[in-house]
């Protein structure tokens, strides 16, 4: 009876307690995508991301670990246990609301449509006729598409807002938080947003489903980085703005 009791006791500690009693979140990350999760020059992993993590763990009261993983497994290592959530930019859908659950969101991106700052182009439905730079397969290449744009086919970000700069496409269709990013690399660029899309996507931090106490300590961390301004801290260290709204 006292095995039995024994045994029933450590199967019913929850995971948030095995996350305190290890004094260990372990977090699957990318590590090769800036700005959210990336190494800097002295190899050290940083970004966004990864400090929204630490936070976590820090309110949580142990520390962060990162499991590096290639984005195609990222989310089957919840599966396989490798780690304990995954922090790594994971949009909020109901094809993986149906197998794992999140938290509540820590970062919004919206479409915007990017233009030389003297373009007179003030809506996405001024991108009729006109060349929209933009990743053919992209969800923003489709909605450039529908706009009834001339897409000129990029390999990314970088490439679509050059051909925009050099006046080889009138404009491009992308997303907020890489735009946020790039000023703040490059504040002087004569880059604008013209248009902005109402729907916003949602990050959230995704953990396997049936962990009640580690999702709410989560979201209690989450909150508690928003009230005390360690997210605003963090957020315009990376970004030079709040993006959680």
């Amino acid at each position: 009876i006292l095995q039995l009791a024994l045994a029933t006791g450590a199967y019913a500690q929850s995971s948030l307690d095995a996350i305190k009693s290890a004094g260990v979140l372990k977090i699957g990350t990318e590590g090769t995508y800036a700005p959210f999760s990336y190494h800097d020059a002295s190899g050290k992993l940083v970004g966004f991301d990864v400090e929204i993590g630490e936070a976590i763990a820090k309110k949580i009261g142990v520390q962060a670990e990162f499991v590096e993983g290639k984005w195609d497994g990222l989310i089957a290592g919840i599966d396989a246990k490798r780690y304990d959530v995954v922090i790594n930019q994971v949009s909020v859908s109901p094809e993986r609301q149906a197998k794992y659950d999140f938290s509540t969101p820590y970062i919004a991106s919206k479409a915007v449509v990017l233009v030389k700052s003297d373009s007179t182009i003030a809506s996405f439905a001024d991108l009729k006729g006109k060349k929209a730079a933009q990743s053919l397969t992209s969800n923003f290449g489709k909605l450039a598409q529908a706009a009834g744009a001339e897409l000129v086919a990029t390999d990314g970000f970088n490439q679509s807002v050059e051909l925009v700069l050099s006046g080889r496409a009138d404009a491009t269709i992308n997303d907020s938080i890489s735009f946020l990013d790039f000023k703040k690399h490059k504040p002087d660029a004569p880059l604008k947003i013209a248009a902005t899309q109402d729907n916003a996507d949602h990050a959230a931090v995704l953990l396997a489903k049936g962990q009640p106490e580690l999702l709410a300590a989560i979201n209690e961390a989450l909150a508690s980085s928003q009230q005390d301004g360690t997210y605003l801290q963090i957020s315009n260290k990376y970004f030079g703005a709040d993006v959680s709204k």
